[in-house]
């Protein structure tokens, strides 16, 4: 009976490791066959032999034999899977160019197919500015805007009936995550276009991301985690089309790293929709999903802690208008400037002094803009001739108006303005906002040596801004300008050199307020607005 017996368990384990070799068997490896690969042009005809200048190409692949397909394109990009073989690209490298695109089909045990084709497009997409700017014209060095409140953020990557074009959820405190500070990020002119290299840094995974890879989150990863990290990669551009561009009023342009680039920042992908950029500064949106999108900003200097500090602290109030009696403005304290258009600026408004525009009610100064007809209403309050000073801190609480196109503004003028005129009486700008960029908050200063479209400004978000009050702040000493929310710092002017070209900032200042309607940052007025007022609670002077 023993003896039975193991030949019993003897004959059961031959069957189950025959069934287990049975079971686990990799089947027949099988490699596709007759791999057939077309495109379509996309808008081509008689007039259009390379398309409608868009860009895009419709694939089509089929396969006996395959699981899936891969497409390498040939023009910088990553590269895609198709699970049925259809695939639409869009080639944005201007003119008519021609294109190596190669498909492999994927078979059993990852043996392929291949096959490559030839495909001349024609783009009419070019962004020759943003271009010149990310690469100086020849090449520069990026950094992490550390110093700046919302240098990254996340909003929601849909409509949600509110926003959904900037960073709605969370904003990073300026200096916040700091193992990924010391990164720097080179775009060069090439040749062939633009090239993109981090060349020093990490790589930070945030934790909406990590678990996708099965890595910590909210840490800084190196190469071991990311090879992708480093090395020198191509840079596309096209034309960006998310919803959150088009209502945002963005520039309009996306760029893409190829072979899994990015700036640090790993979500899992290498698309960049571009904010704003100018010389000094870029600010992107990133979509990690159909859920999250990122919002950063980088520098073209190098921030450091140091220089998110205030120079001179000022606490002798000498100034100060607290709105606290119903009416008009104090005529002591207060003027107007009256007329149509603004000074320079394409603005649609006309400024009065109506009580429909500008009133004081339970401590609250308001500056109305108003549809009239046709036509927009405003005003515009200064202290020239009333009150000017040379050096000080300046605090404006205040909430700001709603509806596209609206314009609000706190700002200062140089008292010398009528005789040596504009820019040379220099200009600072403690805070203007954008109704069609809701959230969107930003200083500037305006000198001989850059005006207009300067380069010495700064932005930043505060999702609120129209919804509750906030103090709105310069700090300008003999030495620096320093611009704060909420006594938060957030951009700081301080050339080392100063002369008259780029500091006319030694002589008295007079202050300025005013809601104006379109015009060059405006923008678009909605066609349903109807009014709109920004509120301020006080504003204080001290030395």
């Amino acid at each position: 009976m023993k003896k039975l017996n193991i030949l019993v368990i003897l004959f059961s384990s031959l069957l189950f490791f025959a069934g287990c070799e049975e079971e686990y068997s990799l089947g027949e490896i099988t490699t596709p066959s007759n791999l057939s690969v077309s495109f379509e042009l996309i808008g081509q005809d008689e007039a259009n032999p390379f398309g409608d200048g868009t860009g895009f190409v419709n694939f089509t692949a089929t396969a006996e034999n395959e699981i899936n397909y891969t497409y390498i394109f040939g023009d910088g990009t990553n590269n895609e899977v198709s699970a049925d073989g259809n695939m639409m690209h869009r080639f944005s490298l201007p003119g008519v160019n021609t294109y190596n695109v190669t498909v492999l089909a994927v078979g059993t045990g990852g043996v392929t197919t291949s096959k490559s084709i030839q495909v001349e497009v024609f783009s009419s997409f070019s962004d020759e500015e943003a271009i010149a700017f990310l690469t100086g014209g020849s090449s520069k060095k990026w950094y992490w805007a550390a110093d700046q409140p919302a240098h990254t953020g996340l909003g929601p990557n849909f409509v949600d009936g509110t926003n959904h074009t900037f960073a709605q959820w969370y904003a990073a405190a300026p200096f916040e995550k700091t193992c990924m500070y010391d990164a720097e990020f080179v775009f060069t002119q090439t040749d062939g276009g633009v090239s993109f290299e981090q060349t020093a840094g990490s790589a930070f995974i945030p934790g909406t991301y990590a678990g996708k890879i099965g890595v910590e989150g909210d840490v800084c990863h190196g190469e071991d985690v990311l090879p992708s990290l480093y090395g020198v990669k191509n840079v596309t551009f096209a034309p960006a089309n998310s919803i959150a561009t088009e209502d945002g009023g963005y520039r309009g342009t996306s760029f893409t790293i190829s072979d899994d680039g990015f700036m640090c920042w790993y979500a899992g992908t290498s698309t960049y929709e571009i904010i704003e950029i100018t010389d000094n500064i870029l600010r992107v949106r990133v979509e990690e999903d159909d859920t999250f999108a990122w919002y950063h900003i980088f520098t073209s200097t190098k921030p450091s802690e140091s220089a998110g500090e205030i120079d001179v602290e000022y606490t002798n109030l000498v100034w100060s208008d607290e709105f606290d009696t119903d009416g008009a403005p104090d005529a002591v304290k207060w003027d107007y400037d009256l007329g149509a258009g603004g000074w320079g600026n394409n603005e649609s408004q006309t400024y009065t002094n109506d009580a429909a525009n500008v009133s004081i009610s339970n401590g609250i100064l308001k500056i109305t803009a108003k549809a009239d007809g046709g036509s927009y209403t405003s005003a515009r309050l200064k202290t020239q001739d009333k009150f000017e000073f040379t050096y000080g801190r300046v605090d404006v609480r205040a909430k700001l108006p709603t509806g596209g196109g609206t314009w609000p503004a706190i700002w200062m003028l140089g008292a010398n303005f009528p005789d040596a005129g504009w820019p040379a009486c220099g200009e600072i700008d403690i805070m203007e906002g954008m109704g069609n960029n809701p959230g969107h908050i930003q200083c500037a200063l305006h000198t001989p040596s850059s005006s207009g479209a300067t380069e010495n400004m700064e932005s930043t978000t505060v999702a609120d801004a129209s919804e509750e009050f906030h103090v709105y702040s310069v700090n300008w000493s003999e030495n620096q300008i320093t611009f704060l929310i909420d006594d938060e710092v957030y951009y700081t002017y301080a050339p080392e050199d100063k002369n008259a070209d780029n500091w006319p900032y030694n002589a008295d200042q007079f202050l300025i307020m005013n809601v104006a309607m379109g015009g060059s940052l405006g923008g678009t007025i909605d066609p349903a607005f109807v009014e709109s007022s920004m509120e301020i609670d006080y504003v204080r002077v001290y030395q």
